[in-house]
């Protein structure tokens, strides 16, 4: 197995997937890694040798964070990103892992790598923290703004696939989001995506709610197009920075908080990492023709390791097979 990682995208490249790189090299003698990015920055970044399975490609090409997606892969068809999904495209690595651009990556994943036979737009799908503890798949996290009631199942079929075989859960439970959990709820898009999980052969439970969504108790996976998507990502991104803002300063604000703070922390860690996006790895873009995962912009060694991990593992389950023969069967 091979990855592409591109270790010039994201707030602290190429430090932390350098790092997260050498540590997962070591954790999986199986796999190689090729770092994609400025080699002298790369080599600075190491601490010691690059482990025998970790191999460099040069290029001083960046897409920056403020590019133009479309406009970025196609100008700079020598960047560490497109490269990365050039690797895959080309049959050189099975699956790439990019903190960068967001629009960029889609970008690079349409036009470089490809889309599957049968679905028009692909899905960003982060798996967000719940109260319970076990996550909820939600996609579309931003990739498709303006998604058809046809984009929507074609996602709820990606995500129970992705969910069962990457996430481990036997028969994932598919909600729809809306503002409301009755069934004459929500627009004419909807509406029709409602009509039609409830006629799939996927374990459909209704409409969710985003305060169930949270809950985690009602269902694995969550559908709804990349506009609400990622909204409600970011919200419950700045909720939870916010959170443990406030339980910090709470504890730091006097002499006797710190002493109970100090009783607690170990519990206090415990909850933090629960709802740590950096446990919960990057998201893959499903839909394209090969492995594409995304890593946080804000990624550090942590988060990017678990994005390389649940890169692995997306090949390792031959996830892509999988996902094609679902949509296949609902031809």
């Amino acid at each position: 197995m091979t990855m592409a990682v591109d270790a010039m995208g994201g707030d602290y490249a190429p430090n932390a997937p350098v790092e997260a790189v050498c540590q997962a090299a070591t954790s999986f003698s199986d796999t190689r890694f090729v770092l994609i990015g400025d080699e002298s920055q790369i080599l600075a970044a190491v601490k010691g040798n690059l482990p025998n399975n970790v191999t460099l490609k040069h290029t001083d090409v960046v897409i920056e964070g403020d590019d133009e997606p479309v406009r970025a892969v196609r100008r700079k068809p020598e960047s560490s990103l497109v490269l990365a999904a050039k690797m895959v495209a080309d049959g050189e690595a099975d699956v790439m892992v990019s903190a960068g651009n967001t629009g960029a990556i889609m970008a690079a994943g349409m036009l470089v790598i490809g889309r599957l036979p049968s679905v028009d737009r692909p899905a960003l799908a982060p798996v967000l923290p719940t109260f319970d503890g076990r996550g909820v798949l939600l996609l579309d996290a931003g990739a498709t703004m303006d998604a058809s009631a046809e984009n929507l199942v074609t996602y709820a079929y990606m995500a129970t696939e992705y969910a069962k075989h990457v996430l481990d859960i036997e028969n994932p439970r598919v909600g729809l989001l809306n503002v409301g959990t009755e069934d004459t709820k929500g627009n004419a898009v909807v509406k029709q995506t409602f009509s039609l999980l409830t006629q799939s052969r996927l374990n459909f439970v209704g409409n969710v709610e985003a305060r169930e969504m949270m809950a985690g108790s009602v269902a694995d996976v969550v559908v709804c197009d990349g506009f609400v998507g990622n909204v409600v990502l970011k919200l419950a991104e700045g909720i939870g920075l916010g959170l443990f803002s406030g339980i910090k300063d709470t504890l730091t604000s006097s002499l006797m908080t710190r002493i109970a703070g100090g009783l607690i922390r170990g519990k206090l860690r415990g909850f933090r990492d629960r709802y740590d996006w950096a446990e919960h790895g990057g998201a893959p873009f499903l839909g394209v023709a090969g492995g594409l995962i995304k890593a946080h912009g804000s990624s550090n060694a942590r988060a990017w390791y678990m994005a390389l991990s649940q890169g692995r593992k997306f090949i390792a389950n031959d996830v892509l097979t999988k996902l094609s023969a679902a949509m296949e069967e609902r031809k």
